[in-house]
């Protein structure tokens, strides 16, 4: 049995509750998403702790595995990488706002660039509509909500190229339709 097969076996075991084949998973696997993690987190004692993080994830999710769409270590390294990601989104500095005098305009956009971003919204928003609501939903969740494309494909279950291919043609058509607002007559 090659090491593929032995990872297949172990998380449709794990899938079932095996305690002792999610501890061979984790034998197997540990030492590689630990090296991805620490290799982007850059922090040993940040990966320490986001590699339980993982294997929790794999515990809970793999139910959710198929074999047909993902060798299972690159279904790993997704997760691995989907929560390093996340560690590192939670790591940015948000910046302090302090009170301004209500007189002295703020630092944020003026009140034409504010009704300028309003009206493109409501044409973005006018635009998703015109597409299929799976598809518009799959725009929204990869570009406003920060969706990977592993994610998007298992929670649609369709193949990560269909999903690929959904994103790309719908971007094709909002740029289209956006484009209609701003072409002169």
């Amino acid at each position: 049995m090659t090491d593929h097969d032995d990872n297949v076996r172990m998380l449709v075991a794990i899938a079932a509750g095996s305690r002792a084949d999610f501890a061979d998973f984790y034998r197997t696997n540990c030492d590689m998403v630990f090296a991805i993690l620490l290799r982007m987190l850059r922090d040993r004692t940040d990966a320490e702790d986001l590699l339980q993080e993982v294997f929790v994830r794999v515990w809970t999710r793999a139910g959710r595995y198929d074999p047909r769409l993902s060798n299972p270590r690159t279904w790993l390294v997704a997760i691995t990488r989907n929560a390093a990601i996340d560690r590192l989104r939670s790591r940015q500095v948000r910046p302090v706002t302090q009170p301004v005098d209500p007189g002295l305009p703020g630092p944020g956009p003026g009140p034409e660039a504010q009704a300028i971003a309003a009206d493109q919204r409501t044409r973005l928003d006018g635009c998703l509509d015109e597409l299929d609501p799976d598809k518009a939903q799959a725009v929204r969740r990869a570009y406003l909500d920060g969706w990977s494309y592993e994610e998007l494909a298992r929670d649609a279950d369709v193949p990560l190229n269909t999903m690929k291919t959904w994103l790309r043609r719908s971007l094709q058509r909002l740029r289209a339709c956006m484009d209609q607002f701003t072409d002169p007559e």
